[in-house]
């Protein structure tokens, strides 16, 4: 299964702000969620790596990580130790 970058989308969302009043680690999270709500990231699909996801969203690895806990507590994505994020089947 190929991995799924977010590359192909970033061109048309603005960067993350940094000043914003969402912190960065929400903003990424909405971003990814924002993705697999509208069918862009599909369930079962493999992301790609904490640290691309962090350089192709302009914000650090350790935000990436922190979006990833929010995530999985929303229940959008699994991750399996070893092998990656997955985005997590509809409930």
């Amino acid at each position: 299964m190929a991995v799924l970058s977010l590359d192909h989308v970033s061109e048309r969302e603005p960067p993350i702000d940094p000043s914003g009043p969402e912190l960065i680690y929400v903003q990424a999270a909405d971003r990814i969620a924002g993705r697999i709500e509208r069918g862009e990231l599909v369930a079962g699909a493999r992301l790609a790596p904490e640290r691309d996801l962090a350089a192709e969203l302009g914000v650090s690895y350790d935000s990436v990580r922190r979006a990833m806990e929010v995530l999985r507590e929303r229940g959008l994505v699994i991750t399996v130790h070893g092998r990656g994020t997955y985005v997590a089947k509809p409930q």
